[in-house]
């Protein structure tokens, strides 16, 4: 009987475990891109609507 190639068997398992590894990164990476463009979008919007609303100013003496 042939004997059984652990060290393949965990190379394997850590090669696998590193392409999930890399791959939640990425999807983490691609999330945190795509909020932080709708943020500035959302800031810039906000940007341009104050710019174009007139300033008010309370006085409450």
């Amino acid at each position: 009987m042939a004997k059984k190639n652990y060290q393949y068997e965990k190379r394997q398992k850590e090669i696998a475990k590193k392409k999930k590894k890399e791959a939640k990164r990425l999807k983490k990476l691609n999330k945190a891109l795509s909020t932080d463009e709708e943020n500035s979008e959302v800031i810039s919007e906000d940007v341009e609507n104050a710019d174009n609303e007139p300033e008010t100013t309370e006085d409450s003496h």
